[in-house]
């Protein structure tokens, strides 16, 4: 049993990191394409652009969730949203497709990479583990996300280190070399955009806060939380750039070039595991929606119910991983980021902060919950 310090502070962004994570950020792919692409000092500016988006939109949205005591986006998008929340629903959906897509891509990019074992062996174990997970439920899932966190945490604290004892001497000039670029503005938003689906996936964990300096820290430190990772990981790719912009998997060119077979083996199982997480926690926050609405009915959530809402998913997810990890980055992620910023961010940034604060103490039902550190 987790302390309830951690359960209140910690979980949430470790959840929302689980989820974001996802096979482009864990391989290092997303880094390339919406960081490194555009140099490394504008790349670094676009990474704390995004921060500070995760960081505020996770704090209103907690809160929110908090006062409203919607546990799961459906609930929660209509208090927010009104009549129009199913707009948000449908961005959801098409992303959870695509991010199943990534990491099935990504999952059979390692093994074929690193093990030299068939493409689809990867695809198909990464995504089975997935429906196997879910078929456990909620207690099982927080489980998992929290302990393989912090097993990702070491890799990546690893990875970064070793990498920069071997190559640091060039990142200096790496990045006095790197001019000022204006795109790291419309990067950065476009990051952390389509990113903040792992906020609805994390709302089953604001069960456990109770005041909103809680749900506020919370938020605050979920955007920290989530982009630590890819924040190291930054760091050991830029004293590869521009050579590592066309690698499929970037973590896999690192790994090649610090020479250690063992390391590189133990990092990309770690990595396995975390794409599992992701698939996870999207599908999960599906399940919660459709479990609240036959609650609502008067009706249970069958036992049966959950794997086959996963095997729906990922059986579509399948049919897309054919197209490739760099195209389902570049071409998906780039173009539905645009529906989160608008059925979203700006909603949640704007009336979402205004229903959260407006007054002293928490509104609607769990209003009156907050006690003195509420205030």
């Amino acid at each position: 049993m987790k302390a309830p310090w951690f359960r209140r502070y910690l979980l949430p962004g470790l959840v929302f990191q689980s989820a974001v994570i996802a096979g482009g950020y864990g391989t290092g792919r997303e880094n390339v394409e919406f960081f490194l692409s555009i140099g490394p000092t504008p790349g670094l500016w676009a990474m704390a652009l995004s921060t500070a988006i995760w960081s505020a939109v996770c704090a209103v949205t907690f809160e929110l969730a908090r006062q409203f005591r919607s546990y799961e986006y459906r609930n929660f998008f209509k208090r927010l949203l009104g009549p129009s929340w199913v707009l948000f629903e449908v961005t959801y959906v098409l992303l959870t497709l695509l991010v199943l897509a990534v990491i099935g891509a990504a999952a059979g990019s390692i093994v074929d990479e690193t093990f030299g074992l068939p493409y689809a062996l990867g695809v198909i174990v990464a995504l089975g583990a997935v429906a196997l997970l879910l078929f456990y439920g909620s207690v099982a899932i927080e489980r998992f996300f929290a302990g393989w966190s912090f097993a990702l945490y070491a890799v990546f604290v690893a990875l970064v280190v070793w990498s920069l004892v071997r190559f640091g001497s060039t990142l200096g000039p790496s990045f006095t070399a790197s001019g000022p670029n204006g795109d790291w503005l419309v990067k950065g938003v476009q990051y952390g955009g389509y990113n903040l689906s792992a906020a609805a996936v994390a709302l089953f964990t604001v069960r456990h806060i109770q005041t909103r300096i809680q749900a506020v820290w919370a938020g605050l430190l979920a955007g920290v939380i989530g982009m630590l990772p890819a924040f190291f990981f930054y760091l050991a790719m830029v004293p590869h750039y521009p050579a590592i912009i066309d690698a499929t998997v970037p973590s896999n060119f690192i790994l090649e070039a610090l020479g250690s077979r063992t390391f590189q083996i133990a990092y990309q199982v770690i990595l396995f595991g975390t794409l599992i997480e992701t698939g996870t926690g999207m599908i999960h926050a599906v399940n919660e929606r459709l479990a609240v609405t036959r609650g609502e009915r008067g009706a249970g959530m069958p036992s049966w119910a959950r794997p086959v809402v996963a095997a729906v998913f990922l059986g579509i997810a399948l049919s897309l991983t054919p197209l490739g990890l760099i195209d389902l980055i570049r071409q998906g992620y780039g173009t539905i980021t645009w529906g989160f910023i608008v059925y979203y961010v700006l909603p949640v940034l704007t009336v979402g902060a205004w229903l959260a604060f407006r007054k002293r103490r928490g509104t609607g039902n769990a209003g009156t919950s907050g006690g003195g550190e509420g205030t």
